[in-house]
């Protein structure tokens, strides 16, 4: 087990990747907010689904997440289908423009990082890879399980 001044020292460099994502954040169109590119996201990596699944998936309330809906839908990016196995619901799947926005993204963050991180070796972004990997797995589905101690939580920092 790592000392506790790693976990403290780990938990303020977690709390600074907000600054790498709100930086990330605004190479995306102004039309896509981050919110939408994660619907975009997510449809494409789990296919059509029902809107309650995008909400579980998103970890936000269903009223949030039918507001992100109907941005992408209203900018043609999604398309809500009747739902063969229940006609009451309505499946939720990418159109053509959201694939094309999405591979734009893709170019988007993919230069960004490359810019970035051009003084790294292949060595070390492979190895950044593994590690977030490796730390994703660790935790697993965060929302399936038991909420932490708060008193056992290090808190970090915010990030600036």
């Amino acid at each position: 087990m790592a000392a506790r001044s790693h976990y403290e020292e780990l938990a303020r460099q977690l709390s600074a990747v907000g600054a790498v994502k709100r930086e990330l954040g605004r190479i995306l169109p102004q039309e896509c907010p981050p919110a939408s590119a994660a619907v975009l996201t997510l449809l494409d990596r789990h296919g059509e689904m029902r809107m309650s699944q995008l909400a579980e998936l998103l970890a936000i309330d269903m009223s949030v997440t039918s507001r992100h809906v109907a941005h992408v839908t209203e900018h043609g990016w999604v398309e809500r289908e009747p739902d063969p196995a229940d006609k009451r619901s309505r499946l939720l799947r990418l159109t053509p423009n959201g694939r094309e926005l999405l591979a734009e993204l893709s170019e988007r963050y993919t230069q960004t990082l490359a810019r970035y991180l051009d003084d790294w070796t292949d060595t070390d972004v492979g190895h950044l890879i593994e590690l977030l990997a490796r730390l994703r797995r660790s935790f697993g589905d965060c929302r399936t399980r038991a909420p932490h101690d708060s008193a056992s939580i290090t808190r970090a920092p915010a990030a600036g």
